[in-house]
């Protein structure tokens, strides 16, 4: 009796001892890396903030996307609203309740890769079949965004052209440097930008990074006096804000 237990045991110590365990993690990428869009996205912003949207103040303003063809349109768009809106502009929903439209079209909207080395590329061996394995001693990828966006504005009533429009080009880019295999190194407008809005005084874009709404006023049309107070309440604050940004580099013992 004892040796049948003693050899039940070692056979189940012995199966466990062999028993493996196995745990499977599924995973997904988007369509889109997070970096392809966040170069498209900093070179339209960039692009967008090259316009003066002043001449639109006070005004009801049609925009016409009908020429706009970007994979990125909604973007694109919503980036030009929210612009003609901080203008203290009106937004309608057609031509003819416009005093001016507004026309965006694309020149070209993408992202572009380059990959740069230094050392010795892949070589496969005549007659045999092996290959010598690529030996990288610096690299560099290089990834950028371009953003060519043209813009005309044109009277609703009249169809004069008001001003002159024009075209507004920006890149973008993002760059990872590695050294015998160790990095990445990493700059570019995409990394300043991300670095930038991590912090909580930032200042480097002009439109804000906490997002703030207003209730809506009853009396709040271009022309009013809702309108010129409101203005003159976001020049007020603008200068504010200004006096404080150099209060702070003065503090800090930032002098450009």
């Amino acid at each position: 009796m004892y040796q049948r237990l003693i050899i039940f045991n070692s056979v189940l110590l012995a199966s466990l001892f062999f028993m493996t365990g196995c745990t499977t993690t599924s995973s997904s990428d988007t369509a889109r890396t997070g970096m392809e869009q966040l170069l498209i996205s900093n070179a339209v912003d960039q692009s967008l903030d090259h316009i003066d949207y002043s001449a639109f103040n006070g005004q009801n303003v049609f925009l016409d996307d009908k020429y706009l063809e970007s994979i990125d349109k909604p973007y694109i768009v919503s980036s030009l609203r929210h612009r003609i809106l901080h203008a203290v502009a009106t937004i309608v929903a057609k031509p003819e309740e416009a005093d001016s439209v507004l026309e965006i079209r694309s020149g070209g909207v993408g992202t572009d890769r380059v990959d740069a080395f230094i050392g010795i590329p892949k070589l496969s061996v005549p007659g045999m079949p092996i290959a010598l394995p690529e030996v990288r001693l610096w690299s560099r990828i290089k990834q950028s965004g371009t953003a060519k966006i043209g813009l005309v504005s044109y009277d609703a009533k009249s169809n004069q052209i008001l001003g002159n429009g024009g075209m507004t080009l920006a890149k973008s880019s993002d760059n990872n440097t590695f050294l015998l295999g160790i990095g990445p190194w990493q700059n570019g407008s995409v990394r300043k930008e991300v670095k930038d809005s991590s912090k909580y005084n930032s200042s480097s874009s002009p439109l804000p990074r906490k997002v703030a709404f207003s209730r809506p006023s009853q009396s709040f049309a271009p022309g009013s006096r809702s309108t010129e107070k409101y203005r003159l309440a976001s020049e007020e604050k603008e200068a504010d804000i200004k006096t404080q940004t150099s209060k702070s580099r003065f503090a800090n013992g930032i002098f450009e």
